[in-house]
């Protein structure tokens, strides 16, 4: 199998894993990944909260602190499905292989729909105020797979290998 697909393979298993009840330090990046993180410090200001039932209450991504302007980053190789406003505020959404899309929000864009994107390209510069951050901004992180909400934080981890017996 070939390397980049054994690590594509990898990164999406890691989704698999349930997501921690609290918010948890983020390592740094391991050399190789797939994923980076969408600003250049995270500080998780309110983590993931998987809903019970698809409309049920929940936080569905986590909310990251920074100051107002500052560079929103792709956090994989993909291609911009929306960039524009829902309900008055500005977001970018990302769609990558493996049906993995991210959002970002409030970030004002610099992509456009249709745009490729490589890891770390620029999406744009996060606005003021966000619901509930306690700082001056907060970029709201979501990652979903199909219609499932998943906590964003995962894509930053590295996998969990397991060796398996000889069969």
């Amino acid at each position: 199998m070939p390397s980049r697909l054994l690590a594509v393979l990898l990164a999406l298993g890691c989704l698999l894993a349930p997501a921690p009840a609290v918010a948890e330090p983020v390592a740094p990046v391991p050399a190789g990944s797939l994923w980076s993180p969408p600003l250049a410090a995270l500080d998780v200001t309110r983590p993931f909260e998987a809903p019970a039932s698809p409309y049920g209450p929940g936080h569905r991504g986590v909310d990251l602190a920074a100051a107002p302007g500052v560079a929103v980053l792709s956090a994989g190789d993909g291609v911009v499905a929306f960039a524009g406003m829902v309900a008055g505020r500005p977001v970018v959404s990302v769609d990558h292989p493996g049906g993995l899309r991210t959002t970002y929000e409030p970030v004002h864009p610099t992509v456009g729909a249709g745009q490729a994107l490589a890891r770390g390209s620029p999406l744009g510069t996060l606005a003021a105020g966000h619901g509930g951050c306690p700082a001056e901004a907060c970029l709201h992180w979501g990652l979903r797979r199909g219609e499932t909400y998943l906590d964003p934080l995962l894509l930053l981890r590295p996998p969990r290998v397991r060796l398996l017996p000889p069969a």
